[in-house]
């Protein structure tokens, strides 16, 4: 089973979450688990999208109650381990789509390519380990073209 983590912000913009939602629909529309942080901003609205086509939302909790997950998320993990739950959200995903995002979602994206885990970035951060070098991010301008990258990259088959 294909598992795409969504990550950003636990607050975001508008359109931020209008894009998180189009994510999480058509990762469901696949029939792609989705992976995430369980709480709100761009996490609840890809799992928001995510639920609204029958999808599966798993939402790894820095807590330890998994009533603090926003009210799509069908599996709650609570963790208790805060921020550390970053790492489990990445590595339990097989490509990670980011959306925007502050630190909490550049450790993410440090900890999937450190992990060789691919990383594709809506309006996120773009990183290069020396300046000459290309972002290990793969930017992209829209859902679908995310999902779509994240599947092919997920699967091996670019």
């Amino acid at each position: 089973m294909l598992t795409v983590a969504v990550i950003g912000r636990s607050t975001c913009s508008p359109p931020e979450a209008a894009v998180a939602e189009e994510v999480g629909a058509l990762l469901a529309e696949r029939s792609i688990v989705l992976v995430c942080g369980g709480l709100g901003g761009v996490m609840e609205s890809a799992c928001k999208g995510a639920s609204s086509r029958g999808g599966i939302t798993v939402g790894v909790l820095p807590g330890n109650d998994t009533c603090a997950a926003n009210p799509w998320v069908l599996i709650p993990i609570a963790t208790g381990i805060g921020q550390a739950r970053n790492i489990a959200v990445v590595r339990s995903s097989q490509a990670v789509i980011a959306i925007g995002g502050a630190y909490g979602t550049l450790s993410e994206i440090a900890f999937a390519l450190d992990s060789g885990i691919p990383v594709i970035g809506i309006n996120t951060w773009q990183l290069a380990e020396r300046e000459t070098a290309a972002s290990p991010v793969r930017g992209v301008s829209t859902p679908l073209e995310a999902v779509t990258l994240a599947v092919r990259l997920a699967t091996g088959k670019e």
